[in-house]
């Protein structure tokens, strides 16, 4: 099952981290919370990831690139799990970049996402959603 994570918008309420980098990519302790949403996920076995673009959606394309190699540091477990990153995710996760327009809203994001996702059941979350929600939990009550 997908994850998407739409991270087009402007952020003004942080406006002064969001002049040079979209909401997602501000930082908490040494990680942009992109990173700790998609780790979140990956605890509960979720590595596709479909991320919906828009508001300097650049940086985020550069912190996913191949040349940005960043140390994954400590598991969800607390223990240290030596693999690295490859620009902002680990190789056995599956990441799509999807540009989803400057100005274009969450419905329209969404839509835009339709050819990326199929016919297929996804969760979706927004870029500056950090939580320590029981991800599987979640999905089995969304089911019930």
């Amino acid at each position: 099952m997908k994850v998407v994570i739409l991270a087009g918008g402007a952020g003004r309420r942080l406006l002064e981290e969001t002049e040079v980098k979209p909401k997602p990519m501000v930082a908490i302790g040494e990680r942009p919370i992109l990173w700790h949403i998609m780790k979140h996920y990956a605890h509960y076995g979720f590595t596709r990831f479909a991320i919906a673009l828009g508001y300097k959606g650049e940086v985020i394309r550069q912190y996913m690139s191949k040349e940005n190699e960043i140390d994954a540091g400590p598991g969800a477990d607390g223990t240290d799990n030596n693999d690295r990153l490859q620009g902002g995710a680990p190789p056995d996760w599956e990441v799509e970049l999807v540009d989803t327009g400057m100005t274009t809203q969450t419905g329209g994001r969404i839509k835009r996402l339709a050819p990326h996702l199929g016919n297929a059941a996804f969760m979706l979350t927004w870029g500056d959603a950090v939580s320590d929600v029981d991800i599987l939990k979640l999905l089995e009550f969304h089911r019930s």
